[in-house]
């Protein structure tokens, strides 16, 4: 298994640590400036025509609060809001009973939509449209349906993979928000608000530090942060970059955010296989590590911090991936970066 230091999805552990750091309006939100401007509208303009607010997808990477922004969605509009997810919605008769139980004006999370069954998804296109359900009753020639009336409600839902929701499904939505990747400065906002609730004093150079670190991501800031605290409490060390950069060091971060398994994929291309192109399936069993871990956690970081690229022949480092590794055979095969 990969570190968890780093990988954006949730441990099932941290859940309750991150409610606790949320932020509660799009006023506190960090981040996100164009999607939180557009919430912003969205929100206002059902309010001012007294009417629940258009179906909204959250659509990006994990760990970037699309989570944060459905819970924020329902304290924004006054109502209620009731949370789901995909793979837990497997069968038509388990949306059914979750859409029944709505009151008027609720908000529905369903985190993962993408892995919901697709008879589900089916019934969901009439719920979205019209706010109302089909409900079969009886079997073979005798089989009936029943529609039922469902209250006016709001489905925000958040997917990793839009690519792989189905065309109807995503046209039903009125707004789609696509959140980034996190700049520095933001991030150093983040950790900012989390190190005063979490009561942690620390200097704005370790801040940025941390920042730099975390891959983009909120999550992994406030996981290292977390990190940090306990280093600092156990070493009664300085909270400044000196100790932030110690404590960065024993958990296997490096200075461009990489750990332990990074550093593995990237210096078997760059060594062992002299820079590539390598196949994920030699490459995952040159490291001891699971293919689909390289591919979902691993790979997407190091592509977008352009240290290895993909090509038709397989996994290849590109010069600063190289460097990264401390290769000295920089003519590798690249075509394709």
């Amino acid at each position: 298994m990969t570190d968890p230091l780093t990988n954006p999805a949730a441990t099932p552990d941290e859940l309750a640590f991150e409610g606790a750091l949320r932020p509660t309006s799009l006023a506190e939100f960090v981040g996100q400036p164009k999607v939180r401007g557009q919430l912003e509208v969205l929100l206002q303009a059902a309010r001012l025509q007294e009417r629940t607010p258009d179906h909204i997808l959250l659509a990006g990477p994990p760990g970037l609060g699309k989570t944060t922004l459905a819970t924020i969605i329902g304290a924004e509009t006054g109502r209620p809001i009731r949370y789901s997810s995909g793979p837990a919605i497997q069968h038509a008769g388990d949306l059914a009973a979750v859409l029944s139980a709505l009151v008027p004006g609720e908000v529905l999370f369903v985190d993962e939509i993408h892995r919901m069954a697709r008879s589900a998804e089916e019934m969901l296109y009439l719920a979205m449209e019209d706010f109302r359900i089909d409900i079969m009753v009886g079997k073979g020639a005798g089989a009936a349906s029943i529609p039922l009336e469902l209250a006016p409600f709001t489905l925000v839902g958040a997917t990793t993979r839009s690519g792989m929701l189905p065309a109807p499904l995503r046209d039903r939505f009125g707004f789609t928000a696509h959140l980034e990747f996190y700049e520095p400065d933001d991030l150093e906002r983040v950790l900012a608000r989390s190190a005063r609730l979490l009561d942690v004093e620390i200097e704005r150079a370790a801040l940025a530090e941390l920042a730099r670190r975390s891959r983009g991501t909120p999550r992994i800031a406030n996981r290292l942060l977390r990190r940090v605290r306990d280093w600092l409490l156990v070493h009664a060390g300085s909270s400044d970059l000196d100790g932030v950069r110690a404590a960065l060091e024993l958990y296997d971060v490096d200075e461009a955010g990489l750990d332990r398994i990074d550093r593995a994929v990237l210096h078997a291309i760059a060594h062992r296989f002299r820079g590539g192109p390598v196949g994920l399936s030699t490459l995952a069993a040159a490291i001891g590590e699971e293919a689909d871990t390289i591919e979902s956690v691993v790979e997407p970081f190091l592509v977008r911090e352009g240290l290895i690229g993909r090509t038709p022949r397989g996994r290849v480092a590109t010069p600063a991936g190289m460097r990264h590794a401390g290769a000295q055979h920089l003519d590798a095969t690249l075509d394709g970066v």
